[in-house]
C-alpha cells in the first residue's frame, strides 16, 4: 500500500504542476489579516496562519533558545496557551489550550509526520532541531481549513529556511554554525548550515547533533533517572528556479541511538528515520499553486536503558515500523482585487507494524512474537475550499469548509503464548480477531474568521471552528488485556495500562475564540493582547477505569488499567500578553518589559470530573535590556498549584513554584557569545505535566512526580559566514 500511495502522490504532484505551467506567471496573492514574524518569505498559505491566534518563533529566537533546550516543544512554552507534556529530552508533546498528544496537527516543511510508537516517543517535533529551524508557527484552536484537518487542538508548522539564490551572474556562499554546553546535564551539541547558490540553483546542507546525561533536579531532588539522550539530524535541500516556478527537493536522515523516558516503563533504544519531500510553487495570472509530496520511513525500538535494568538478559524488546506517504496540493485563485479563493486536496497514508519479539528463556515473553499492530493502516483523503475577503480597509474575513475521509484497518493479533501466564492476552486476542477491524469516518469541518480594525492600534478578531478528528491506530487497535501488555500502551506518563476500543467515534469540537489587540507608540511601543476561548468536544477520547492493577500478592499496586472511551468535554480560558518600553537612553540603552499569562480549565462533562494533564494558571515576566552589542534579560516564571486532577488515573497534584532565569549575549562582528543561568535559585519543583518518575521508581521503590531541572549554567556560540 505504501507503493500505491507514493505513486499516487507523485502522479498528482506532477500532473497538477504540469497543468499550471500553461498559464503565464503573475504576482502571488496573500492573506493580510495579520503579519507573521518570520524571516523567510512565506507562501500565501503560510501567511494564512496569521489569522486569529497565529504566533511564531523566528530564527534568532530559536537559535537563542537552543542554548537551553534541544526540545522544540519545550521552547514553544514561551507562548501563552502553549504547554509541553513531559517526555524524553527532545520529545515532549506540545499542548495547545489543554489539547495535547495528537490533537495538535504538526507539519514539518508542509508534510505531516506520524508518531511511530505506542508511547509516542518520536513525536513530529523530535525530528527538528532549534539550531537549524528557520521558524515555527503556532495556531491555537481556530485555524483556516487550508492548514489541515484531522485535529481538534490546533496547528504547529515548523519550517526550514526557504531556498536562497544569488543575483544573475554571481555565486552565493553563506551559512552559520553553532555550539552549546549545558551544565546541569553536561549536554553538548551543535549545528551547521551551508548554502551554495547561483541565480537558478540552490543547495543547502544542514546538520545538528546533541547529547546529554541524566539531568539534576532542584535542591534535594537529586539526579532524575532515564533522562539521557543522543541524536543527530542531517538534511540536504536542492532547489531549481525556473520560468514556471520553484522546484524543491529535500532529503533527511535522523538517528537517535537512545533516549531515556522518565515517565514511561520503557526507553527508546533506537529511532532511525529517512524522508524525501518534493515541493512545487508557481505563480500565474489567475493566482498560485503550492504542491508538496512526501514519504517517510521510521524504524523505532524500545527496551530498557541502564537506569531501568538494561537489556543484557533480553529486557523487553518492542519494535515499530511506520511508513508514511502523501501529498498536499493547494491553489489560490484571485477572484478580484478583494477576494481570493483557496482550494486544495490532501492524501495521507500511514502503514504500521508494531511487534514485540520473544525473549529467550522468558516464561512470560515468548515463545511467539507479540503482534500489537499487525499490518495496520490509516488513510486520510481531504478536500477544502476557503474564501478570503477584504470587505474594506478595516474589515476582512476568511470562511472555509473541508471534508476528510478516514479509513483504518489492521490484521490479526497474536499474544506471546496461550499459556496461563498470557491467558488474559490470549483471550483478548481471540475476541479481537473475531471482531471487524475496519473503521471508516466521514469528517466535516468548517472555520470562520473575522477581523475588524476600527482605528490604528486597535484590532478585534473573532473566530469559530468546527473540527473533527478520528481516533489513532492505538486508540482503536491496542487489544492486550494483560497488566504488562496494557502498560506498554499510553503516552500519558502515568504508569497506567491502556486498552483500545473498536467502537470509538470521531471527536467533534466546536471552538469560539476572540482576540483584542491594542498598541501604540510605533514599532517599539506598547502592546496588549487578550484572547479568551471556549471549546466543547463531543465524543472526546478519554479513558475509563476497568481494573486495578495488582502486585504479586494480588494487592492494588497504585496503577490502574484504563480503556479508551468517548466522553463529552469542555475547555475554556484566556491568554494574555503585553509588552512596553520602560527606558531608552544612549547611556543606559533600551529596557523593555514583557509579560504573559494563561488560564485554563478542562472538564469531563460526562463524569463531572477534571481532564488529565491540564496546565494550571501560569505566566512569566521578562525584563529585556539592549545596549550596542549587548543584550540581557531577567525572566521570572510563575506557576500556580495544580489542584484540578484526573482522579481515575491517580493523577498527582503539584505545588506552585517560581523560577528565575538570566541570560546575556554579546555580538562581535558575525559571532554571538551567550551565557545563561536557568533556575538561578536551584528551586525544587514538580513538573505539572511531567507525569510520574518511573525511572526513579524502579530503583527507589518510591513513586514521585517527575521533578523539574535544577540550576544550569549554559553557554552558546553562533558564527555566521
Amino acid at each position: 500500500m505504501i507503493r500505491t500511495a507514493s505513486v499516487t502522490a507523485s502522479v498528482s504532484w506532477l500532473a497538477l504542476a504540469a497543468a499550471m505551467t500553461a498559464f503565464p506567471a503573475a504576482a502571488q496573492t496573500s492573506i493580510q489579516l495579520r503579519d507573521v514574524d518570520v524571516q523567510t518569505a512565506p507562501s500565501a498559505q503560510d501567511q494564512g496562519a496569521a489569522l486569529a491566534s497565529g504566533q511564531s518563533l523566528d530564527r534568532p529566537t530559536l537559535r537563542r533558545e537552543a542554548r537551553r533546550s534541544s526540545d522544540v516543544a519545550e521552547i514553544l512554552r514561551a507562548m501563552p496557551g502553549v504547554a509541553a507534556q513531559g517526555g524524553g529530552g527532545f520529545a515532549s508533546l506540545p499542548a495547545l489550550r489543554g489539547l495535547g498528544e495528537d490533537h495538535v496537527a504538526v507539519t514539518v516543511d508542509g508534510a505531516p509526520i506520524d508518531m511511530a510508537c505506542p508511547n509516542f516517543m518520536n513525536p513530529p517535533l523530535s525530528y527538528v532541531d532549534p539550531q537549524t529551524l528557520d521558524a515555527v508557527l503556532v495556531m491555537k484552536g481556530v485555524s483556516p481549513v487550508s492548514f489541515g484537518g484531522d485535529n481538534i487542538g490546533g496547528i504547529i508548522a515548523a519550517r526550514s529556511a526557504d531556498p536562497q539564490f544569488a543575483e544573475p551572474g554571481k555565486t552565493l556562499v553563506t551559512g552559520e554554525a553553532s555550539a552549546f554546553y549545558r551544565g546541569n546535564d553536561d549536554a553538548v551539541g551543535g549545528g551547521v548550515q551551508a548554502t551554495w547558490a547561483d541565480d537558478r540553483w540552490s543547495a543547502t546542507y544542514a546538520a545538528s547533533a546533541a547529547r546529554a546525561d541524566n539531568y539534576k533536579g532542584g535542591d534535594g531532588d537529586g539526579r532524575v533517572r532515564s533522562t539521557e539522550y543522543a541524536k543527530t539530524s542531517q538534511a540536504l535541500t536542492v532547489a531549481r528556479r525556473t520560468a514556471v516556478g520553484l522546484f524543491t527537493v529535500k532529503g533527511t536522515l535522523d538517528y537517535s541511538p537512545y533516549e531515556g523516558f522518565p515517565n514511561q516503563w520503557m526507553d527508546m533504544t533506537l529511532n532511525r528515520s529517512w524522508s524525501l519531500n518534493g515541493r512545487y510553487q508557481g505563480a500565474f495570472n489567475w493566482g498560485s499553486v503550492d504542491v508538496t509530496a512526501y514519504h517517510r520511513d521510521v524504524r523505532h525500538k524500545m527496551n530498557f536503558l541502564d537506569d531501568k535494568g538494561g537489556d543484557a538478559d533480553g529486557g523487553m524488546p518492542m519494535n515499530t515500523r511506520v511508513k508514511s506517504s502523501g501529498y498536499v496540493a493547494k491553489a489560490e485563485i484571485a477572484l478580484d482585487a478583494r477576494q481570493t479563493l483557496r482550494v486544495g486536496n490532501e492524501f495521507h497514508h500511514q502503514a504500521v507494524d508494531d511487534t514485540w519479539p520473544p525473549v529467550a528463556g522468558s516464561a512470560m515473553m515468548g515463545p511467539n512474537t507479540y503482534l500489537n499492530i499487525n499490518d495496520g493502516h490509516r488513510d486520510r483523503f481531504g478536500l477544502f475550499a476557503e474564501l478570503d475577503s477584504r470587505w474594506s480597509d478595516t474589515l476582512s474575513s476568511v470562511v472555509g469548509l473541508r471534508h476528510d475521509a478516514v479509513s483504518m484497518n489492521t490484521g490479526a493479533a497474536q499474544p506471546y503464548s496461550t499459556g496461563m501466564m498470557s491467558m488474559k492476552d490470549a483471550m483478548a486476542a481471540t475476541a479481537f480477531n473475531a471482531a471487524d477491524h475496519k473503521h471508516d469516518d466521514s469528517n466535516w469541518g468548517a472555520a470562520a474568521l473575522l477581523r475588524y480594525a476600527p482605528r490604528p492600534g486597535v484590532t478585534l478578531e473573532l473566530g469559530y471552528a468546527r473540527k473533527t478528528q478520528s481516533p489513532n491506530v492505538y486508540e482503536l487497535y491496542a487489544w492486550g488485556r494483560g497488566a504488562m501488555s496494557s502498560q506498554m500502551i499510553g503516552w500519558y506518563g502515568d504508569g497506567n495500562g491502556y486498552v483500545g476500543n473498536l467502537a470509538l467515534k470521531p471527536e467533534k469540537a466546536d471552538t469560539i475564540s476572540a482576540a483584542a489587540r491594542f498598541s501604540g507608540g510605533g514599532e517599539e511601543g506598547w502592546r496588549l493582547t487578550v484572547e479568551p476561548f471556549y471549546t466543547e468536544v463531543e465524543d472526546f477520547i478519554d479513558a475509563r477505569k476497568i481494573a486495578d492493577l495488582t502486585n504479586r500478592a494480588g494487592q492494588p499496586n497504585g496503577f490502574v488499567q484504563m480503556q479508551f472511551t468517548n466522553v463529552d468535554a469542555r475547555f475554556h480560558g484566556v491568554d494574555v500578553s503585553a509588552e512596553a518600553p520602560l527606558w531608552s537612553s544612549p547611556v543606559v540603552g533600551k529596557i523593555r518589559a514583557k509579560a504573559a499569562l494563561s488560564a485554563l480549565r478542562g472538564e469531563n462533562r460526562t463524569t463531572g470530573g477534571d481532564l488529565y494533564r491540564q496546565m494550571p494558571l501560569n505566566g512569566r515576566v521578562t525584563l529585556e535590556h539592549a545596549r550596542g552589542p549587548w543584550t540581557n534579560a531577567l525572566e521570572v516564571e510563575l506557576v500556580a498549584d495544580k489542584s484540578h486532577v484526573d482522579t481515575a488515573r491517580n493523577e498527582r497534584k503539584t505545588s506552585a513554584y517560581q523560577l528565575v532565569n538570566l541570560r546575556t549575549a554579546y555580538q562581535w562582528k558575525t559571532m554571538t557569545f551567550s551565557l545563561a543561568v536557568q533556575n538561578l535559585a536551584n528551586r525544587s519543583y514538580d513538573l505539572p505535566l511531567g507525569g510520574v518518575s518511573l525511572g526513579d521508581y524502579g530503583v527507589t521503590g518510591a513513586l514521585r512526580q517527575a521533578p523539574g531541572r535544577g540550576r544550569s549554567i549554559d553557554l552558546g556560540l553562533t558564527a555566521r559566514f
